[in-house]
């Protein structure tokens, strides 16, 4: 069975859309996948082929996972099922940009600003964002990020990393795939513009 990624690529290639190769695919993409409705995390998971699972994220690529975060008791809202680009290695687990926390609008203006890191103009499994604190920190075309910047505990992930390759990003992008614990989507969208 075609997974929902898979899905929404093959009818972007047939309308002709390259994916991520020109602004104008990437907000096609984006259209599709934010009109897409059945975005179950446990599907995408277990549709996914096993050469798109990861035991640990690398710099500067995009994963899905689940996760159950030591504090969940005292935060005031969490992910459940984060959409990261993880950024770099933090005691006990690693950083990650979590693009669910921005509302859609911004989470395209982020990675409209994202895709001038690339590591190559390939969009294949070859590239990644080249992704620091210090990069994002260093530019306020960046600055959309900080509401997104999480700390996560290699223990309390609980499932292998869905590995989403370039071509895939703008699709993952949009799919409403966040599972907020604790607060309502919109309540955590306007805590981060706030923060903003």
């Amino acid at each position: 069975m075609a997974t929902l990624f898979d899905d929404i690529l093959t009818r972007g290639l047939r309308a002709g859309q390259t994916p991520a190769r020109s602004q104008e695919a990437r907000d096609w993409f984006r259209r599709a996948a934010k009109r897409t409705t059945g975005a179950n995390p446990d599907k995408i998971l277990s549709n996914a082929d096993d050469k798109d699972m990861r035991s640990s994220p690398a710099v500067g690529k995009m994963y899905h996972f689940f996760y159950d975060p030591k504090g969940k008791k005292t935060l005031p809202y969490y992910d459940r099922f984060p959409l990261i680009f993880m950024v770099g290695p933090a005691s006990g687990g690693f950083y990650g940009i979590n693009l669910h926390y921005l509302p859609p609008v911004f989470r395209a203006k982020l990675m409209d600003n994202l895709y001038s890191i690339v590591s190559n103009k390939k969009y294949d499994k070859t590239t990644t964002l080249r992704l620091s604190y210090e990069v994002l920190q260093g530019a306020s075309k960046y600055r959309l990020f900080k509401p997104t910047f999480k700390h996560y505990l290699a223990s309390n992930v609980r499932s292998r990393f869905y590995h989403v390759p370039a071509t895939e990003w703008d699709i993952a992008l949009m799919l409403p795939t966040q599972r907020f614990e604790k607060a309502s989507t919109q309540r955590v969208y306007r805590d981060s513009r706030r923060a903003l």
